[in-house]
């Protein structure tokens, strides 16, 4: 199997190229794709596919062989990769995600995509629709116990479910530990993304994720925009935030009048490969 590995802030994903033929095994290649030790290393597998809904298809599993719904940093890749390989002339494309069809607008260097400005689409923070268990019209600054402590979570959907705790310092967290309690808490029906945040000033804000079905990885797009909507909610920062995650930084915007988040980051290819299935 031909694949490149790309990657938007370390948060690397392995990409395949199924515009014309799909692979087999899907949930067995993602996890043998993504061992670190006996496989390429990645935090998933993202399969690139024909869409009748849009220009292309992003199909994301995770490290365990699980389907994703939506990947922020991932798609930026897809984008990156669909233009660099000359799938596409545009410089705005629309990619499916099981989360809908989502625009991105492509910043083009030397005939090689950059940067990459995403629609997001509107945050959701209704608890059945993340899904999160509350009788809350909104799940803002509510106390759960996980472990032996008690922590206050924000939750929000970006096409996916995160549940935001803010901390004093995200270097203390021990989130190896609880961040697996949070993944599999009763609370939530569909497993949760965990992002653990330090707000440094109104306008920039340290992260930390803990990624369900991958563990902590080093950025997470969807993660970065539903904490800023989190921030917003609490009332810690303004609308226009710059996120620090442990693999870089991305630029988020929240256009409140239109109620859509919009995200800039980078993405970058590693290297191109093949791998014996």
């Amino acid at each position: 199997m031909k694949f490149t590995k790309m990657q938007g802030c370390g948060n690397d994903y392995v990409y395949v190229d199924c515009t014309k033929k799909l692979i087999d095994h899907i949930p067995e290649t993602a996890r043998k794709v993504s061992d670190r030790h006996f496989g390429i290393g990645s935090d998933g597998l993202i399969l690139i596919r024909p869409s009748d809904k849009a220009d292309f298809m992003m199909d994301m599993y995770n490290q365990d062989g699980s389907r994703a719904q939506m990947c922020g940093n991932g798609i930026r890749c897809v984008a990156k990769y669909v233009y660099d390989n000359k799938l596409t002339q545009k410089k705005q494309v629309l990619i499916e995600t099981l989360s809908g069809v989502k625009e991105l607008d492509l910043t083009v260097e030397d005939d090689k995509v950059s940067l990459v400005t995403v629609n997001m689409g509107p945050p959701i923070t209704k608890p059945s629709s993340i899904p999160v268990v509350s009788e809350k019209e909104n799940v803002v600054n509510e106390p759960i116990t996980v472990g032996d402590a008690v922590y206050h979570i924000t939750c929000v959907s970006m096409g996916n479910p995160h549940a935001i705790v803010f901390v004093e310092d995200t270097n203390l967290v021990p989130i190896e530990t609880i961040g697996p309690l949070f993944e599999n808490h009763e609370i939530f029906p569909e497993r949760v993304n965990t992002e653990f945040v330090q707000v440094v000033d109104r306008s920039h804000i340290h992260m930390r994720v803990w990624e369900r079905g991958s563990g902590e990885t080093l950025a997470c797009g969807t993660g970065a925009c539903a904490s800023v909507i989190a921030c917003i909610l609490n009332g810690y920062t303004d609308k226009e935030v710059t996120v620090t995650l442990l693999g870089g930084e991305l630029k988020i915007r929240y256009d409140e009048e239109k109620n859509i988040v919009f995200m800039t980051g980078p993405a970058k290819k590693v290297f191109d490969g093949e791998i014996e299935l």
